[in-house]
């Protein structure tokens, strides 16, 4: 098992709330399979440049130790999710 970080920006209309639970399942789907090992919320920031008509966005980061497969299905799944504006998911070196 790797060591990858995961950064996702939410819609801004969504209620923190909302944010702080779709992060939870995303926490759920990869402690399936693998085991979390950080989660940090930024909560709402303004973007530097405009993204699909939007100027701001609630970050989260989510560190996590998986496999090649699940980082794969996530990346998938949070592509097709409405409420993700974008995501990036990088492997973590040694330190």
């Amino acid at each position: 098992m790797r060591s990858y970080e995961l950064m996702m920006i939410h819609r801004p209309e969504l209620t923190e709330t909302d944010v702080r639970t779709l992060v939870g399942e995303v926490e759920g789907v990869i402690a399936s399979s693998g085991s979390v090992t950080d989660t940090d919320f930024w909560g709402k920031r303004r973007f530097a440049y405009e993204i699909d008509h939007l100027h701001e966005g609630f970050y989260s980061v989510v560190q996590f130790d998986s496999g090649i497969e699940m980082v794969e299905t996530l990346d998938r799944a949070l592509g097709l999710h409405d409420a993700v504006v974008r995501h990036k998911i990088t492997r973590v070196g040694p330190k």
